[in-house]
């Protein structure tokens, strides 16, 4: 579950291995080019954190960081 924190939307998963991880990590690569915004992001072996906010909107959390937290929630679903 995405949690409000500092000014951006921010979850953690932890996968089966660290080539799951990567696997998520490339879906949403993909999805974030798509809709034209990135996340920071931070991997650890099968640990990923993401945190999202809108960089030309003074980073703070807008509508493209819930947008793309809904769009990486659904890949993650994938692999659990």
């Amino acid at each position: 579950m995405w949690k409000e924190k500092d000014n951006c939307l921010y979850q953690e998963w932890v996968f089966k291995d660290f080539v799951e991880a990567f696997a998520f990590m490339t879906e949403v690569a993909l999805v974030a080019e798509r809709e034209g915004h990135h996340p920071n992001w931070e991997n650890v072996y099968n640990q990923v954190r993401i945190e999202l906010s809108t960089h030309d909107a003074g980073n703070i959390v807008t509508e493209k960081d819930r947008r793309l937290a809904e769009l990486i929630t659904d890949i993650a679903r994938k692999y659990k």
